[in-house]
């Protein structure tokens, strides 16, 4: 289990994460939502020990994360940010092998090389793994870099808004994999999310922040609630079951009904 207590972050006057304390259950997908500019991706990025807190504490396992060195974190935490920049040529399988790093220090064996076959075959890249990085589309990259995340075979992995900039489709493949790697591997996600409705239908928790404050954690039932998204985001909405899920839409100034975009 991941623990936050009162954790904080600073800058300059402005505190963008004020006194947060959260626990994130092993096995299980929990999102963070909420407007922007609420503290979610600052605050993964603190779990992740990428940004430096200013206050508050975070232990995994029961241990400080300050008392972990690098290659232990590694071995524990996956992360992925929002922007994925490189400037070397790579090929899909290259790139996924870089997920080895923390246990092979570059050395790559048979169980590595078995690895990166697990998580190039889970994100369906079998038929691109010899194509460069720069040659796919958006979509395909982004299973591309989840895929080395998933071979780095961690027990948590962070995504900060895995789904930026993807189209619908592929938006649903990537959800659909998250929940997989989940139930068939038991690892335990935590991703910062926008899609309400992404949320609604794949996660077991969810983290409802705002102001740098968590408002509501609850299981996913308790938070897709008419009252606790209106009050999150400052606008109407309405929740509806279909087919056994709920799924949120939400009023526009003129009155009419806008669906947020449907998680399949």
């Amino acid at each position: 289990m991941i623990q936050v207590k009162n954790l904080t972050k600073r800058y300059d006057a402005a505190e963008v994460v004020s006194h947060v304390s959260l626990a994130i259950e092993p096995g299980k997908i929990t999102s963070f939502i909420g407007p922007n500019g609420a503290g979610k991706s600052t605050l993964l990025s603190m779990i992740a020990r990428l940004t430096q807190t200013s206050g508050g504490e975070v232990l995994i396992e029961g241990r400080p994360l300050n008392q972990w060195n690098n290659r232990e974190l590694a071995r524990k935490i996956a992360i992925l940010k929002q922007t994925n920049h490189l400037n070397v040529r790579l090929s899909v399988r290259e790139l996924i092998a870089f997920g080895r790093f923390p246990h092979n220090q570059g050395r790559s064996t048979p169980d590595d090389e078995r690895m990166i076959d697990q998580a190039i075959a889970y994100l369906k890249l079998e038929d691109m793994q010899h194509r460069l990085i720069h040659e796919l589309s958006g979509g395909q990259k982004q299973r591309a870099y989840i895929a080395m995340v998933l071979a780095q075979d961690t027990e948590y992995i962070l995504l900060d808004e895995p789904l930026n900039n993807l189209d619908m489709k592929n938006a649903v493949e990537i959800m659909k994999i998250l929940r997989r790697i989940v139930d068939e591997l038991g690892k335990t996600v935590v991703l910062v999310i926008h899609d309400i409705n992404f949320a609604a239908c794949y996660s077991d928790r969810i983290v409802a922040l705002a102001d740098g404050k968590v408002l509501y954690d609850d299981e996913t039932d308790a938070i897709i609630n008419e009252s606790i998204l209106t009050e999150l985001f400052d606008m109407p909405f309405e929740v509806h079951a279909i087919a056994g899920q709920k799924i949120c839409t939400y009023y526009s100034e003129n009155g009419n009904i806008c669906p947020i975009p449907t998680a399949v």
